[in-house]
């Protein structure tokens, strides 16, 4: 990756840090802040996905920096000076298992979000497309993600929307949790009459009293772990809104066949109804990890 041929780097985020942390943005003409870029810098290719509230797309900066893309769609009921706040506390979480911001384009509507790009998409899709996969290689993909989320723990800060969806994945099977904070934004800024919440990966407190906290992300991060553990089925089959009645009455999913009995527990133990009753971040680390080391 370079902006100048002279001058590469192995990775996007080394080509963003080094810019950043030597100032040198201001040499190669960029506005002043730094992170804010003219959408005329981006080509957009084909489409990936799309939301509620986003369309993302493959896309290129300067013809030369691969990136994604997301597009939010417009709506009267966003406050730009709050939204750029929000967005300015993402620039802040950088970690290796976390997607990394690259700039944002808010000068007009529609607002994009520019991230670096994961070439295999969701874990949602690699789950259920690489059936194949080996039970050592599905818990490392939980032990990464766990790893995520416990530095945003470190940082003070939660998700919102923890699932295999918005979880994205490079070579080597990297993963990087993504939209981390974006859901927050999407609930203040947003008019949420066309949003649905995600009854089967909500923590009870969020779905009945819209209490969101790494607790609720812990609750979140049991179902994309029965997600992982099953090849992307869908939790509670059968169910939707009603899951949640299911959950309060006692039931919880039954033990994948392939997942490890240490690991069903670890998951049974996120979805405690009382929060401090669920593991942290750094305990659900600990447990992926050494369970991936024994099936290795």
């Amino acid at each position: 990756y370079y902006v100048e041929p002279e001058c590469s780097f192995s990775s996007l985020i080394d080509l963003v840090e080094n810019y950043f942390s030597a100032q040198k943005l201001v040499a190669l003409d960029f506005p002043q802040d730094e992170w804010e870029l003219p959408k005329e810098d981006f080509m957009l290719g084909e489409q990936l996905g799309s939301g509620y509230f986003a369309t993302v797309y493959r896309g290129s900066w300067k013809n030369h920096i691969n990136v994604a893309i997301k597009i939010l769609k417009s709506d009267a009921s966003m406050n730009y000076k709050e939204f750029q706040k929000e967005v300015h506390m993402l620039k802040s979480l950088r970690h290796r298992h976390l997607i990394s911001l690259f700039a944002i384009c808010t000068s007009s509507p529609p607002y994009y979000i520019i991230t670096e790009l994961m070439e295999k998409g969701s874990l949602l899709n690699v789950l259920r497309k690489e059936r194949s996969l080996d039970i050592g290689s599905l818990i490392d993909m939980a032990a990464q993600v766990a790893d995520g989320m416990l530095y945003l723990e470190q940082m003070n800060s939660i998700h919102r929307d923890l699932a295999a969806r918005n979880v994205l994945v490079g070579e080597d099977y990297v993963c990087k949790v993504a939209d981390f904070g974006l859901a927050r934004i999407i609930k203040v800024f947003y008019i949420s009459r066309f949003f649905k919440i995600p009854y089967k990966w909500s923590a009870p407190e969020a779905i009945s009293h819209g209490t969101f906290s790494i607790k609720s992300d812990v609750w979140s991060f049991g179902v994309l772990f029965y997600e992982i553990m099953t090849n992307g089925s869908i939790p509670y089959p059968g169910f939707n809104e009603e899951s949640y009645d299911k959950v309060m009455d006692g039931y919880r999913m039954p033990k994948p066949p392939k997942c490890p009995n240490p690991l069903y527990e670890m998951m049974l133990d996120c979805w405690q109804i009382e929060p401090d009753k669920r593991p942290d971040f750094k305990s659900i680390k600990f447990k992926t990890t050494i369970t991936k080391q024994k099936q290795s």
